[in-house]
Parts: structure tokens; C-alpha cells; sequence
């Protein structure tokens, strides 16, 4: 790789990293519409849009820095209060970042459509234009709040904008004192912060006036309470923090005291106050020249970018933000007779808006942020890139197990060189134990660093579930739909490959239960149902195997019209109809270009979709299996290997054949006589243990000359809840094997998924399980 592609491919890996930490919170922020937004979380957003900045610009990624610098702007005015969060900006921060999408795609790929880059110049337009400059309010809150000037004279313009919400909201204000030793006053200020966090926000830290003793250092927290005094100082025990609540004076007595200190002259060397008309420059604290040398230390960053350096201070995020800013989401703030009923973040503020705070023209229901707002709609959901993060430790042991095994590869080579200066001399029991010996630590030293590499291949399937998430909110506004997205276990774990492979057919299943199987609100409501729609996402490992469901409450299939299909279009004969059982019926639903709507809408009802997401499954040796019933919806489970890289297989003979056989896939062989095999409904079955068990030649699956055998060996498979039994002619024992695909023509042959080596240097095909026991469950129904 040349270091001009190198360096494109850590940027794009980096940037998608960025990409997926802001679709996360902006995701989180678009489910809290109509409440306050967490600033903890715009914040995020914030530091998101601003790295993105910095490494696009430091890759010559112009148009990505210059969307990333609009959006930054455009997130400072709204968590410093002069931009509410209305539908119309969450609207155009979700375009946004399909917009970075599409443009990291076209840098990864080194194209440059003018298109797009026309889009990213109207964006960025519009996003400037959104919010005027904050006029100061009459009625300052800071001025009812009893806090001394030369403290106040240090905030940040945010930390300001946080002090007044606060106050305008009626939250408890409190300073919180801590004093630590220097040499781990760091640590100590962490934990602080830890304890603080859930139990409000932290709005600035500032160097204590008050000395922290010989060897320490202080430190005052102004902090916003969203508990009760007892339970703040629960919360706090075991800490060495010291409480006093900050005074907050009714708004008529603020006027006089702003008089008052109006009236007072302003300090040398202080930076002029809002009210005097002067700009505070942002995240810049200003230190008064009449405070006393201790004062005068520069305070503990808070994230801002600009601030000016000092003998306290250390590197922090590039981000102009306090990092302790927010804490836990405050609830929605119910306006009393005296209280502002608005609040820097709310949305719907255009019924009553302070002075000093602008709100975007809100965009009407339904209509669509910008001519490319549903550009994405029907992309991939594939990564960009196939980096993995792959924690130290897991590194560290790979490079362990490779050392030990250098000292095995020392010892079979000293043990060659012996036997080749033996020459013909018959070698000695001792040589072979001792070889024998070494193979085994070979063999157990090969297990761990094969089970250690495909630890670092696994990634959580929650990465593709955030991008459906986001996916479901967007569909559902274009569908005119009420639905909930219930998502779970999106930590268990797959291959990286797999979970890439498993975007697309996560994404057709989700906008058919949206648009096929979840009714109108209004349909719901005459059903006795819910007004919202529920559908779930949820993994689940099963031994070998990880399960995902994907599952709607809405109308459920309706069996009649698929009968009526299939008839019409001649998938199946009036008298097949009427044999098939309820569950055939319903995976007629996977047959290609099958499709029960009745009018083509932009989400589906082309025909396609179910079949790519079977043939998608089938690639990855999984298995799709549907559940409906009429009135309570439908639901998908789709079972796939833990991983398809390296896995133990069975080898079996089949007709002088020697085919392999994935174990994870193996419930169990047993051994059969013709005489137990039964016929019913002209399909061959067993007997097992009371159960009926379908059951298929392999030979005569593959069109191979039968052998005549007094005893059948039946490996019995099983996917999901699916069983069959595979009549072979020979057992060859168990092996690891790591599957080639195949290419060319043998690539669509049914029933296999690859090919792999044998230690003596024979190549023989895997078999693919799923596809067989699809094969098996159909042949008898085609013959019929």
C-alpha cells in the first residue's frame, strides 16, 4: 500500500469512527424531541463536528472541513442559547451528517461529484443563516445571583449561558469546595466530577481562593443540583467536598443590585461584563487584577480550545468545552406564574421566545429538509472501512502465543537435524515420544492463537443496529407512521465480515415491517390498538450461532392473498396449495419478485428484498425463518455463524467423495437400517426418539451413483429450530478447516459454500448446511 493510499484509509477509518459517535448522539437527540436537550449531549455533537473539522482539514478534505466548520458554528449558537433546538435544525443536523456520509464515501472511493458539492455550499449556507446574533435580555439572571464579581468575571461565555439557565430555571445552585494533595489531585477531581455528574451538571471548576494546605491545591465547582439537598450529600460521602448553597435573589430585588454595581467602577484588567456591552471571548477567562494571588491562577480547563495557557493548566480536548459540562438530563421544566416557560434547548419555541434567543422557521410536518434529504434512503448500510478496533491486551497475548510457538518451531528443527544426521539408522522410541510431544504443544499453541484471532475479527452488532435506528426515524417522518424501535442485545458479538454482509438485509427487513406490516395510527386505533407501532431488534446467541429478530406488532401476513400470488404468477399449482403447510405458505414470501402490495410506494413493493435478504443469508451459511399471525403482526429470525473464517468441520464419503461438514452445525450422527427409513406424504422421514425427522440423500441431492448399504450414517443438522437428516456413506473424523469461496461456475451451485484443504494436500467441497435443509424441506413438494 502506498503512503498517499495509507493515509487515505486512516482517515476514512478515523472519520468513520467521528461519523458513528455523532449518528449515536444525534440519533439519542432526535428521540427527545419536544424536551430539553441534555447539554452533556450537545456538547458531543459539538466535539464531534469539531474533530471532524481538524482531521479533515489536516487530510485535504476541503469539503468535509467546510460543512464540518458550518455545522460546528452552527452548534455553538445553539449550546450557547442564541439558536433553540426546533425541528427545522434537528432536521438539518440529521442532513448534515448523511451529507458527511456521502462525501467520506466519495473520498474513500476518489471521486468528487460537483452535485454533491453544490449540496454541501447550500447547506452550509443555510446553517449560517439560521440564528441571529443574541441581543442581551433586559433582565439578566445573573444578576439575581449572589456570586462574587470577581468569580463571575472568570466564566466562559458557555459557562455564563449554563448559569443563567440554570437560574431562569429555579435549579438549587450550589459550591462545591474540595481541596486534594498535589500529586494526585487529578485523579481526585475526576472522581468528583463522577460523583457530581449523575446527580446534576457541572458548570465550572474553578481554583479555590481559600488555600488547599502546604502540599494540596482547592478547587470550587459551581454546580446546578437536580436532587435534593440529602441526597446530594449522600452522594457525596467519601469525598473530601464541602457544600454551600449559592443565594439566588427574587428578579425585583436583581434590579437594584444591578444598579448597584453598575454604579461601581470597573476594575484594571477586567474584561467588560455582557451588560457594559462589551463580547466576552469564548472559553477565555478573564482574571481580574484585584484578586489575590491565589485567585489569579489560571483556572482547570474545561475543554476550551483558546484559553489562555497557565502553570495549572495541562492539554485537553481541542474542543472549546467544558468536560465536565451537562450531567443528567434535566426533566421537562413546567413553567410557574414566574418563570420564563422557555428554555435555551426546547423546541416548539415559537409560541414564546425570551429576547435575545432566535428560532429557526420551522419546516411544516412531513416535508423534507432539503432536495437531497432522502438521498441516502436507499444506500448501503456497508461500512466505509473494514478497520477493526482491537483492544492492547488481545495483541499482547497473540504476541505471547507467537513467541512460545518460535520455541516449538526451535525444537522440531533440532529434532530434524538429528534425524537427518542419523541418515539410515533406525530412529529410537525416545525420538518419537519426543516429537509427539511437541506436535501436541503445536497443536494447543495453534488452538489459542486461532481462537485469539477471531476474538479480534469480532465487532458488536450494535454498530449496524445504531445505523437502522437512525434509518427507522427517517422512514417512519416519509411514511407518516408512529412507530418505536425496541432494540436489544446489540453487545453480542459477530465476525466483522458478517455483520458488514448483515447491513442490507437488516435494512430491507426493517422497511418492510415499516411500510408492509405496521398499520396507519388511525388503523390502529379502530383495531384496538396502541397509536404506536413497536418494532424490535433483537440479538440473542445460541451456542454457535447468534439469532436476530426482527419483529413488527402491526397486521401480521395475510395467508390468503400469498396463496393468491403465488397461484396468480404460477410459483406454485392450485393442488401444491393445497398441500402446503401453513409455514411453506409463508416462505413463499422469499420467492423472487414475489410481493403481496398491491401498489408500489418508495419504500418496497417492487418484489425485491426478501429474496436478496434469503440469498444474502445463504452466503453467510445462515438461515431466515418467519412467524406471523393475522392481527398481531409478524416476525423474522434470522440464525448465522458466530463466524465463517476458521471452524472445525466433519469430513464425510459420499459415493467415493470426500465432503466436509461445519460442526457448529452437527447436533448428532446416528446409525439407521433401510428398514427404519418411512415414507410419508412421499417424502422420507425417521424416527427419532418419537420425533419425525425429515430425511435426505446426499448422493441423491447431487445426482451421485448410490451405493447399496446395509447401514445408513445420518448426520443430523439443525438451524434455528429446523432439523434434517443427511444420509452419508463414511465417517472420516474431524479437522479444522478454513473455507475458500469459489468463483466462476461454481459459484450459484446450491448446497455449497466453499472449498477447503486437507493436511494431505486434498481439496474437497464444504457443504452448506442452510441451503441443504432448504433443498431438503422442497424437493418432495417440486417432485409432487
Amino acid at each position: 500500500m502506498s503512503p498517499g493510499s495509507k493515509a487515505l484509509a486512516e482517515f476514512v477509518a478515523e472519520a468513520t469512527e467521528i461519523l458513528d459517535a455523532l449518528a449515536r448522539d444525534l440519533l439519542v437527540l432526535d428521540e427527545r424531541r419536544g424536551h430539553e436537550a441534555d447539554p452533556d449531549l450537545v456538547n458531543g455533537i459539538f466535539r464531534a463536528a469539531h474533530s471532524l473539522k481538524g482531521l479533515s482539514g489536516l487530510f485535504g478534505q476541503e469539503r468535509i472541513s467546510r460543512l464540518a466548520h458550518g455545522t460546528e458554528d452552527l452548534l455553538d449558537r445553539l449550546r450557547l442559547g442564541k439558536l433553540l433546538l426546533d425541528g427545522a435544525v434537528l432536521d438539518a443536523l440529521i442532513e448534515v451528517l448523511d451529507a458527511f456520509q456521502a462525501l467520506l464515501g466519495e473520498a474513500a472511493h476518489g471521486t468528487e461529484s460537483e452535485g454533491l458539492s453544490a449540496r454541501v455550499e447550500t447547506m452550509a449556507a443555510r446553517m449560517a443563516s439560521m440564528g441571529a446574533p443574541a441581543e442581551v435580555a433586559e433582565d439578566d439572571p445573573l444578576d439575581r445571583l449572589e456570586l462574587e464579581a470577581q468569580v463571575r468575571s472568570v466564566f466562559t461565555e458557555y459557562e455564563e449561558h449554563r448559569l443563567r439557565e440554570n437560574v431562569r430555571r429555579g435549579v438549587a445552585l450550589w459550591r462545591v469546595r474540595a481541596a486534594f494533595d498535589l500529586s494526585d489531585f487529578d485523579k481526585g477531581l475526576a472522581e468528583l466530577n463522577a460523583r457530581l455528574k449523575p446527580l446534576g451538571e457541572v458548570i465550572s471548576t474553578l481554583p479555590s481562593a481559600q488555600p488547599g494546605g502546604a502540599h494540596g491545591i482547592a478547587f470550587d465547582l459551581i454546580f446546578g443540583a437536580q436532587v435534593d439537598p440529602a441526597s446530594l450529600e449522600t452522594g457525596l460521602k467519601g469525598t473530601p467536598a464541602e457544600l454551600s448553597a449559592l443565594t439566588v435573589r427574587p428578579a425585583a430585588a436583581a434590579a437594584t443590585s444591578a444598579l448597584l454595581q453598575a454604579a461601581q467602577p470597573v476594575a484594571a484588567g477586567r474584561s467588560t461584563s455582557p451588560k457594559s456591552g462589551g463580547k466576552k471571548k469564548k472559553g477565555v477567562r478573564a482574571t481580574p487584577a484585584a484578586l489575590p494571588p491565589e485567585a489569579q491562577q489560571p483556572l482547570l480547563p474545561q475543554g476550551a480550545e483558546d484559553r489562555e495557557s497557565g502553570p495549572l493548566e495541562w492539554p485537553t480536548s481541542d474542543a472549546d468545552l467544558p468536560a465536565d459540562a451537562g450531567g443528567a438530563p434535566s426533566p421537562p421544566h413546567v413553567p410557574g406564574p414566574s418563570s420564563v416557560p422557555v428554555v435555551a434547548y426546547l423546541q416548539g419555541a415559537a409560541k414564546a421566545t425570551p429576547k435575545g434567543l432566535s428560532v429557526a422557521p420551522a419546516l411544516p410536518a412531513g416535508a423534507p429538509v432539503g432536495p437531497q434529504a432522502t438521498l441516502t434512503a436507499d444506500t448501503s448500510l456497508r461500512s466505509l472501512t473494514q478497520t477493526v478496533r482491537v483492544d492492547i491486551g488481545r495483541l499482547d497475548g497473540l504476541i505471547n502465543m507467537v513467541g512460545e510457538l518460535l520455541l516449538i518451531k526451535a525444537n522440531l528443527q533440532r529434532l530434524a537435524e538429528s534425524a537427518r544426521q542419523d541418515g539410515a539408522v533406525a530412529l529410537s522410541k525416545l525420538f518419537g515420544q519426543e516429537l509427539a510431544r511437541e506436535t501436541r504443544g503445536l497443536e494447543r499453541k495453534l488452538e489459542a492463537l486461532q481462537e485469539g484471532l477471531l476474538e479480534a475479527r469480532m465487532v458488536p452488532v450494535g454498530q449496524v443496529f445504531d445505523k437502522l435506528a437512525r434509518l427507522v426515524r427517517r422512514i417512519t417522518r416519509e411514511a407518516g407512521k408512529e412507530i418505536e424501535l425496541a432494540i436489544s442485545g446489540g453487545e453480542v458479538e459477530l465476525d466483522k465480515l458478517i455483520v458488514e454482509e448483515l447491513s442490507d438485509p437488516l435494512m430491507h427487513l426493517i422497511r418492510n415491517a415499516i411500510d408492509h406490516g405496521v398499520e396507519s395510527p388511525d388503523a390502529r386505533l379502530a383495531a384496538g390498538k396502541p397509536r404506536r407501532a413497536v418494532v424490535g431488534l433483537r440479538a440473542e446467541q445460541k451456542g454457535n450461532h447468534v439469532v436476530i429478530e426482527v419483529s413488527d406488532d402491526g397486521a401480521g401476513i395475510d395467508e390468503v392473498r400469498v396463496r393468491e400470488v403465488a397461484i396468480t404468477r404460477g410459483v406454485i399449482t392450485f393442488s401444491q396449495a393445497q398441500e402446503l403447510s401453513r409455514r411453506e405458505l409463508l416462505n413463499l414470501i422469499f420467492q423472487p419478485g414475489f410481493s403481496t402490495a398491491r401498489s408500489v410506494s418508495e419504500l418496497s413493493g417492487r418484489g425485491v428484498g426478501l429474496d436478496v435478504v434469503k440469498n444474502n443469508l445463504g452466503n453467510l451459511s445462515g438461515i431466515i425463518d418467519v412467524w406471523s399471525e393475522r392481527g398481531r403482526g409478524t416476525a423474522f429470525h434470522l440464525t448465522l455463524p458466530v463466524t465463517l473464517a476458521i471452524i472445525r468441520a466433519l469430513l464425510v464419503g459420499v459415493s467415493g467423495r470426500t465432503y466436509a461438514v461445519p460442526l457448529n452445525s452437527v447436533l448428532e450422527i446416528i446409525s439407521v437400517q433401510p428398514r427404519d427409513i418411512r415414507t410419508v406424504e412421499r417424502r422420507e422421514v425417521l424416527d427419532l426418539r418419537g420425533q419425525t425427522l425429515p430425511f435426505v440423500r446426499l448422493a441423491r441431492m447431487f445426482a451421485l451413483p448410490e451405493r447399496p448399504v446395509s447401514r445408513h450414517f445420518v448426520v443430523v443438522v439443525g438451524l434455528a429450530q429446523e432439523r434434517l437428516g443427511i444420509a452419508v456413506d463414511e465417517l472420516h473424523g474431524q479437522q479444522d478447516i478454513v473455507t475458500k469461496p469459489l468463483g466462476g461456475r461454481l459459484q450459484s451451485v446450491r448446497g455449497i459454500s466453499g472449498a477447503t484443504d486437507l493436511g494431505n494436500r486434498r481439496t474437497v467441497l464444504v457443504l452448506d448446511v442452510a441451503a441443504l435443509m432448504e433443498e431438503g424441506m422442497a424437493v418432495e413438494r417440486r417432485r409432487a
